[in-house]
């Protein structure tokens, strides 16, 4: 897999396009230019899904009604191209030009990124690391999507009957309605908790801690329903225990079961990492997940998925970047970000470099400097290195695209 060419129209500050190189790609400017947006832009087109915000209305320049992205894409000996189109709440997926249902979009090209806050899955709340399993299970597995889509629309059902209940007079009048919904969540949850304990099975056997620490990090799926019966039969043992506690689901208001209410312990020489690891050894931890999920990919797909890394030498020490890149090598397309100009300097040669500045790119500094002198006709002409100044252009955010409705590339 190598994503060749992005384009972004009306997104955030940013425009024009990137073209990227096979291997290591390193784009560094000022902070606020745009680094992390094309990175987001990329992830985005990805998974159809920002790490920056929740909110599509975020990510459209001001003063207008939709952003575009637009990407090339070779796998093998085929070329893509895949649009996403964003409006203010809405998203619209495309392939080589025709609408595509987001399921037959996914897939396409994958993404992982290692982000500040991707932190989350080794530190926060249950929530991100089982979002953290979902995303690599259905990017291996498309049709997982749709299954867990399903669940997550029955349990909402299911919720909205146990928040009228719970303020009802008659609470029990409702557990004719609530049980058909029940029936539904132990046959979908019965195939995530099965699929996540696959994947997690999968991915103990591609964790490599020796990469940048002694200390042996394992992963453990934790069943909300664990040390309550024969976890070997799942379904039976979630009906059995939806029955029993109905009582406390009613005056809750919320369903208490299922795998929604699960979680993925990461442990760090037997220690969760979250509550006894330090700042670098979760880093470090997070890492080598990312790793192992690319592991478990390949070993799918024969290809790796692009790694993303926003903002590079704030997330890792430079011993960590070394280690992490000459692991990469040129197996994985790898696309960086980093305010520092010594960073894409130390690996110019083996990477390609691009420089951005006020939302636009252009593959190194010296091409920058080369115009500045050419326009202003002097014979040496010394152009500051914005990736040590400060500051964002607001005037670019303020800008209009005005070639969206142009044909892609």
């Amino acid at each position: 897999m190598k994503l060749e060419l992005v384009e972004a129209i009306n997104f955030r500050n940013l425009s024009g396009s990137i073209e990227l190189a096979p291997g290591l790609n390193v784009i560094y400017g000022a902070n606020a230019q745009g680094k992390s947006s094309w990175l987001e832009a990329i992830y985005l087109l990805a998974t159809t899904k920002s790490f920056r915000t929740a909110y599509p209305r975020e990510v459209i320049r001001h003063n207008e009604n939709e952003a575009i992205l637009r990407a090339r894409i070779k796998r093998g000996n085929l070329d893509k191209e895949i649009q996403l189109l964003i409006g203010a709440t809405t998203k619209q997926t495309f392939v080589n030009g025709k609408r595509e249902a987001v399921t037959r979009y996914l897939g396409i090209l994958d993404a992982i990124a290692f982000t500040a806050d991707e932190m989350e899955i080794v530190r926060g709340s249950p929530d991100a690391r089982r979002k953290f399993l979902d995303r690599g299970i259905f990017g291996i597995h498309p049709s997982y999507l749709g299954t867990l889509n399903e669940y997550n629309r029955v349990l909402k059902q299911k919720n909205a009957l146990l928040r009228e209940a719970s303020e009802a007079e008659n609470k029990f009048k409702y557990q004719d309605l609530i049980e058909p919904w029940n029936d539904q969540l132990i046959s979908l949850g019965t195939e995530i908790h099965l699929a996540r304990l696959d994947y997690v099975e999968k991915l103990n056997e591609e964790l490599k801690p020796e990469l940048f620490q002694a200390e042996q990090i394992t992963v453990r799926y934790k069943s909300s329903l664990e040390g309550k019966g024969d976890l070997g039969d799942y379904s039976s043992l979630l009906t059995e225990r939806l029955k029993l506690r109905f009582d406390n689901e009613l005056a809750a208001g919320y369903s208490l079961l299922g795998p929604h209410r699960d979680d993925l312990e990461i442990h760090c020489d037997g220690h969760e990492i979250s509550k006894f690891g330090s700042s670098g050894q979760q880093r470090s931890a997070l890492l080598i997940l990312d790793l192992a999920q690319m592991s478990v990919y390949h070993n799918n797909f024969e290809e790796y998925p692009i790694f993303l890394i926003d903002d590079l030498d704030a997330e890792l020490d430079r011993t960590r970047i070394e280690i992490l890149l000459n692991y990469l090598g040129d197996n994985v397309q790898t696309i960086v970000s980093t305010s520092k100009r010594s960073i894409a300097d130390r690996y110019r040669r083996r990477a390609r470099t691009l420089f951005v500045q006020s939302g636009q790119v252009v593959e190194d500094l010296d091409i920058v400097q080369e115009k500045v002198e050419l326009t202003a006709g002097a014979e040496t002409t010394e152009l500051t290195d914005p990736a040590n100044e400060g500051g964002a252009l607001d005037e670019a955010e303020n800008e209009s695209g005005n070639d969206k409705h142009r044909a892609p590339f």
